[in-house]
């Protein structure tokens, strides 16, 4: 989602020049990263589970003591610059920040292309490094919560560069395996797959619900809970899920190998069915 925008479209504008500055500097959310925001991938002009990313987007807000958003205007945003960009196999990005002081919230919806290293890293398979992560389980931390305040996030995924991976595996003080940067992890065990509880902290990703929805139907348990690194290096498969990525097999963690990408390539499968591509 980093290249530049499709379309956009802004609260009270619509559709506007994606060039065009459409924040105020006096915006909190630019200001002191207090917003929130949303991401997720459309096929062939349908927007995946768009309705849980709206509620998801309201859940953010209310935690950082912002106004409840529109679902139904945000919604027609959505659409706007989805016909604007022409749409197809898109991501979309929505951002609900406080406005300007006196002005009222504002929402920012952004359009993109689907960067070309997705299907490149899947064909070949991410590595991964493990970083220390302080969890944020206790409510004033903002558990759960998507909010533009990325800078650790975009450190953490800078750091895995930096030691040869292509991102990172956050884990706990004490050893507890949270999630990815922008992703939530997962490990298969034979047939049981195996994900960090949202009770850690960690974000209630939209890909990981569908996905334990979709494994019952390829023949897979879900197991969930506080789990150490230990665990996960052990598996016998390991991958990560997000919106825009979807299914990611790892074929490296901290140097240990993962040969096996059957449960990843299985619910890939069913992710592009549910979602009809």
């Amino acid at each position: 989602m980093s290249y530049r925008p499709l379309a956009a479209a802004v609260s009270d504008l619509g559709v506007v020049d994606p060039a065009q500055a459409v924040v105020a500097v006096s915006d909190e959310g630019f200001a002191r990263g207090r917003a929130a925001f949303e991401t997720l991938r459309v096929y062939d002009g349908r927007p995946f589970r768009l309705d849980e990313h709206l509620a998801r987007l309201g859940g953010s807000a209310a935690r950082l003591g912002l106004p409840e958003p529109d679902a139904g205007a945000l919604r027609t945003l959505v659409e706007a610059a989805l016909e604007a960009a022409g749409a197809g196999d898109v991501g979309v990005r929505i951002y609900w920040t406080p406005g300007a002081p006196g002005a009222g919230p504002s929402a920012i919806v952004l359009v993109s292309a689907i960067p070309d290293w997705v299907e490149e890293t899947r064909r070949r398979g991410q590595r991964l490094v493990s970083l220390a992560f302080p969890g944020r389980s206790l409510p004033w931390l903002l558990p759960g919560t998507k909010s533009v305040s990325y800078a650790t996030h975009v450190a953490a995924e800078a750091e895995a560069r930096r030691r040869g991976a292509d991102d990172a595996v956050l884990v706990d003080l004490d050893d507890t395996v949270l999630e990815g940067t922008v992703t939530n992890v997962w490990w298969r065990e034979r047939d049981v797959l195996v994900t960090p509880a949202l009770a850690l902290g960690i974000l209630a990703g939209e890909t990981r619900a569908a996905l334990i929805e979709l494994a019952g139907d390829e023949g897979y348990a879900v197991e969930t809970g506080a789990y150490p690194l230990e665990r996960l290096l052990g598996a016998d498969e390991v991958f990560t899920s997000s919106s825009v990525r979807e299914v990611m097999p790892v074929v490296e963690v901290d140097g240990r190998a993962f040969a096996s990408r059957a449960a990843a390539d299985a619910l890939q499968r069913a992710l592009r069915q549910l979602a009809g591509a």
